[in-house]
């Protein structure tokens, strides 16, 4: 397989619309299936599953799913449901991650935990898996069970490795991407590479969009660490500085912390260790993140694993798909500008 380096810059603004757009057909058959399997006899969770999933995300994990099965010209049904259960894995998660962060906004909302109480959302996270297990356990393909669920084990221990490493200073960059690519990427990874396996491609092409889908995850995250200093809460539709506040010890906080005097050092360990978390602190660690150039390389590392997944695409397929692929992984580079 022979590489294509494809640049990472455009002149217009990156969008996810061309991706849209090329999966509109096949995403209202998933909005289906999503519409139809969060159903239940109790009231509760289709009301509490339906604030989360009608919340205006955006859809990526399932829409990679259907782009990677266009950009490999698989024309059945099969990708689907298996988008669908992607989409209720990412749910869960979200669903577990507001109650353990403690979140109160998501996608500019209140999160369910808020309205319902965090016992709910955890046992509607709880069938909302289920469901996705029941989707592949539909499907009938061992492999694809083998991709999706081991995804499944994969996010959970990335969380755990993230919970045992918040507050704690000494974090290293080693550790963290560890944790990134858990509990992030090994879904984008998994959402991209059960295409492969509906369109009975080899293991190569398996490989090469798992490698993709890795790698966007990566980048992803790593824009989403640098616009919780970047941003504010009407464009993150969360709270501005909920990771500082937490105590989360992301890219950004590492970096400034190594590069920082002792003075700075001794700020970075106090507010991780949450003594220090007014709008102020919060200003102040804006401004040494600026200061030590730590947001910056952020945003450089996110823009070179962006690259490496474009470059994971190289010498497969062509056309609108490919394009539209290419698109979505400078568009979420993009966030950050």
């Amino acid at each position: 397989m022979t590489a294509t380096v494809t640049p990472l810059h455009r002149s217009a603004a990156p969008s996810l619309e061309p991706m849209m757009a090329l999966v509109a057909a096949d995403m209202n058959q998933v909005n289906s299936v999503i519409l139809e399997r969060m159903q239940s006899d109790v009231p509760l969770i289709p009301e509490l599953a339906g604030h989360l999933i009608a919340g205006g995300g955006k859809r990526m994990r399932p829409m990679l799913t259907l782009a990677c099965a266009r950009l490999l010209e698989y024309g059945g049904a099969r990708h689907h449901k298996l988008a669908a259960s992607v989409e209720f894995i990412h749910t869960a998660t979200l669903l577990h991650d507001d109650v353990v962060d403690g979140s109160g906004l998501r996608r500019g909302k209140r999160t369910a935990n808020v309205i319902w109480g965090n016992p709910a959302s955890v046992l509607v996270g709880d069938f909302l898996f289920s469901r996705s297990f029941e989707l592949m356990v539909e499907d009938g393909s061992l492999r694809v069970l083998r991709i999706l669920s081991n995804a499944s084990a994969v996010i959970a221990e990335g969380e755990v490795n993230q919970l045992t490493a918040q507050r704690r200073i000494d974090t290293t960059e080693e550790r963290y991407l560890d944790i990134i690519g858990a509990k992030t990427a090994a879904l984008f990874a998994a959402a991209c590479r059960i295409a492969a396996v509906v369109a009975e491609r080899d293991e190569s092409v398996e490989l090469a969009l798992d490698a993709y889908g890795r790698n966007l995850g990566i980048a992803f995250q790593l824009v989403d660490d640098a616009i919780d200093y970047l941003s504010d809460g009407a464009t993150m539709g969360k709270d501005t500085g909920d990771d500082f506040r937490d105590g989360k010890v992301t890219l950004p906080v590492i970096l400034a912390h190594a590069r920082g005097s002792d003075e700075d050092k001794r700020f970075w360990r106090d507010a991780i260790l949450g003594h220090k978390i007014t709008d102020e602190d919060l200003a102040y660690a804006t401004g040494l993140l600026r200061q030590t150039g730590a947001l910056d390389d952020t945003l450089a590392r996110a823009r070179h694993y962006g690259q490496r997944a474009i470059d994971a695409l190289g010498g497969i397929g062509g056309g609108k798909a490919k394009a539209a692929l290419i698109e979505a992984v400078e568009f979420a580079v993009a966030r950050a500008y």
